[in-house]
């Protein structure tokens, strides 16, 4: 509606709105939309991070609950020793007993190392010539050169850690051979942790003590199969170890904790 205006300015006012409405822009219908400041594939980069890290935390994750286990960080570990000493050839070959070396074992806590005096039995006789003695003799033999007197420096191979309490003799007199935890050292030209003795482990054998049972005759036979079972029972219904062992575990009151303060107090 046009204000009130006279004469020639009212002309003028009319002439002006008209000329405004004739030359005004119309929007064409082709005409590209004005871009947007930021570019519509980042509405997902944050999901996209996410997704990323959260995949990368579970891979490590799961990496150091495998490759950080006793599984792994363990088990085949095979440190060489200052003397190349085979089990196989003892143990299999000349039918050494465990005891003989290892002779605290069933009257103690913890399994000793021999010292040189027990291979010096033997080996001040035999293959007395042997390089590969040289730590022997020069601990032993007063008359070797570079003889010095200092124990022979063996590696350890198998250690619990510092808060567990394993007893040794508790085991071996209620029939858990040397096998169960060391495996067949008795193949061994070098020794190598063959079990991972972590906690789950050691509870599997506490929560099924059958298994791993055996005559206290065959605790140091490392050999000990099916075939052997007859000799100590005349039930023909006890045929495999783990039946013998389980008639074993009743006969003995066998009753294995596994509340924490049984290794760690």
């Amino acid at each position: 509606m046009l204000p009130a205006l006279r004469g020639t300015h009212r002309e003028n006012f009319q002439n002006a709105c008209e000329k405004f409405h004739k030359h005004k822009p119309t929007p064409s219908p082709n005409r590209a939309p004005m871009a947007n400041f930021v570019p519509r594939w980042t509405n997902l980069l944050p999901f996209k991070i996410a997704f990323c890290a959260g995949s990368v935390a579970a891979g490590v994750a799961l990496g150091f609950t495998y490759y950080a286990t006793p599984k792994t960080l363990n088990v085949g570990y095979q440190p060489s020793q200052p003397i190349p000493f085979s089990h196989k050839i003892h143990v299999d070959q000349l039918g050494l007993d465990c005891r003989y070396c290892h002779s605290f074992v069933d009257v103690a806590g913890h399994s000793n190392v021999p010292t040189g005096n027990t291979c010096w039995n033997c080996h001040q006789h035999v293959q007395k010539t042997s390089p590969k003695l040289a730590p022997l003799h020069r601990e032993m033999d007063v008359n070797y050169p570079g003889y010095d007197g200092k124990p022979i420096q063996w590696v350890r191979v198998h250690k619990s850690p510092d808060y567990v309490y394993f007893n040794h003799s508790a085991h071996v007199n209620r029939g858990v051979s040397c096998f169960s935890c060391h495996g067949r050292i008795d193949q061994m030209e070098v020794v190598y942790q063959a079990e991972n003795h972590s906690m789950g482990w050691c509870l599997e054998c506490h929560r099924a003590p059958q298994e791993k049972v055996r005559p206290l005759e065959e605790v140091y036979n490392l050999k000990y199969s099916d075939a052997d079972v007859s000799k100590y029972t005349k039930d023909t219904s006890v045929k495999t170890t783990q039946d013998l062992g389980a008639k074993l575990v009743a006969q003995w009151q066998i009753n294995p904790k596994t509340s924490c303060s049984t290794c760690h107090h």
